[in-house]
């Protein structure tokens, strides 16, 4: 019984071995050829792939299947070796451009300080703080792209607004008088001698002209001629002084104002004459006979002084300091011939006020000095959008605030407000100071 169970399995033993010798055998004909041609086939594949343009390659992205096809064989070339270095490079390259395009962009946080100033702000306007992507470089490479302000143009437009004026003003004729100063009775002597071609402001196609005489600033002495009927080129010869010491001369305007009288109805004003610096039409010491075009005009031009400020912008900061210094030759609003003036600064964007804010009151004088700063906080992309209106007032105890003059500086204001502003721009960190002429509101 021995013998039989060991010749048993001594045959078991045989069997398994001649079926693990078949196996072996099949799979060594059969498999490792079949194997073989696949992997072939799939290099076949990927080269032809490597080997197509941009655009093919971009295409087969889009396509979900593809893109999956294209990860299995990433994958399958980061651990067979006998897929070729080149073919791997590239396809690692077209990944890591398309994660490098989805990858998401953040903008910066604005600063806190400047939360409240677009609270204020229109909500139209869409203000954000400041994009840091790839756009914004390409418009800063065009400083003359369509819709960018540019300055200057607006410049020459209004130099050549002005030029209908001037045309105006050669038709509304001339006048003569003579100037002279009397140094022991300190008297300023203005003689009106005679006016050429004034217009017509009569139904019959004459005026009936006299001249008003001030000596500005002070208006409420005041000197007229006399009315000369029906003329167009009337002879006045009339002479009128005024009493002022010989150092104020330099600080004196002479103003001639010529109307067209009327009995029924207000008097027609047809136009007036200023002359700034008197030492530079005569040395005021002789008679000096000087001939003026008379500057067409609807009303008569009140001087409500001048105030003189400096502005100063921090761009790092954003913060705007404009520094309310004096002003000088201010309009008398109170009986006692003097006012109680204050300067009101406001923050305007589109017309609309955002902030306003004062400077202390300087009782009994038309020539205060402040000396005060006043600070607004501007964010740097915001600054074309502003703009800042300085109203000069006359403190009342009872009853409201009256407004002596106003004077506006920013981007879209005009003159010397215009240029104060673009000087502050071109020079930050740098206070500039100028003085500016009151006008009406």
């Amino acid at each position: 019984e021995l013998s039989v169970s060991l010749l048993a399995v001594i045959v078991i033993v045989c069997g398994l071995a001649l079926v693990a010798v078949f196996l072996f055998l099949f799979w060594k004909l059969c498999w490792v050829p079949w194997r073989n041609k696949v992997i072939s086939s799939n290099l076949a594949v990927l080269q032809s792939e490597a080997g197509c343009n941009k655009e093919n390659m971009a295409d087969k992205l889009k396509d979900a299947g593809a893109i999956s096809f294209l990860e299995a064989a990433v994958k399958i070339s980061h651990t067979s070796p006998d897929i070729p270095a080149e073919v791997q490079m590239s396809m690692k390259d077209h990944i890591m451009r398309r994660t490098r395009i989805q990858r998401q962009t953040t903008e910066p946080a604005s600063s806190t300080r400047h939360i409240s100033f677009k609270r204020h702000l229109p909500r139209q306007m869409h203000v954000s703080s400041m994009d840091y992507g790839m756009d914004p470089p390409a418009v800063a490479e065009q400083p003359t792209s369509i819709g960018r302000i540019k300055p200057e143009l607006y410049k020459q437009k209004s130099v050549d607004s002005e030029d209908p004026k001037k045309e105006a003003a050669k038709t509304c004729g001339k006048i003569n008088f003579t100037l002279k100063y009397d140094y022991e009775n300190e008297t300023l002597t203005v003689r009106i001698l005679r006016a050429f071609e004034l217009p017509a402001k009569d139904f019959c196609g004459s005026s009936d002209p006299y001249v008003k005489i001030y000596l500005l600033p002070d208006r409420k002495r005041k000197f007229q001629t006399r009315v000369h009927r029906k003329t167009l080129n009337p002879t006045f010869d009339e002479s009128f002084h005024f009493p002022v010491p010989h150092e104020e001369l330099a600080s004196r305007k002479l103003h001639l104002s010529v109307f067209d009288f009327d009995r029924f109805s207000r008097h027609d004003m047809i136009g007036e004459v200023i002359l700034e610096n008197l030492f530079e039409a005569s040395d005021l010491s002789r008679e000096t006979s000087i001939w003026k075009d008379i500057q067409y005009a609807t009303t008569e031009s009140v001087d409500l002084g001048e105030i003189m400020f400096s502005l100063c912008y921090l761009p790092t900061a954003g913060r705007l300091t404009l520094t309310v210094i004096k002003c000088r030759n201010l309009k008398a609003m109170d009986i006692t011939g003097y006012s109680d003036p204050y300067v009101k600064v406001s923050l305007l964007c589109d017309g609309r006020r955002l902030k306003k804010k004062k400077t202390t009151i300087k009782k009994n004088t038309l020539n205060p000095t402040y000396n005060e700063a006043i600070i607004f906080d501007i964010p740097p992309e915001n600054m074309d959008q502003v703009s800042l209106l300085i109203s000069v007032m006359d403190y009342d105890r009872v009853g409201h605030n009256e407004i002596i003059g106003v004077c506006r500086v920013g981007v879209n204001a005009e003159g010397l407000g215009r240029d104060h502003w673009n000087e502050m721009l071109a020079y930050p960190r740098k206070p500039i100071a100028h003085w500016h002429p009151l006008v009406e509101v």
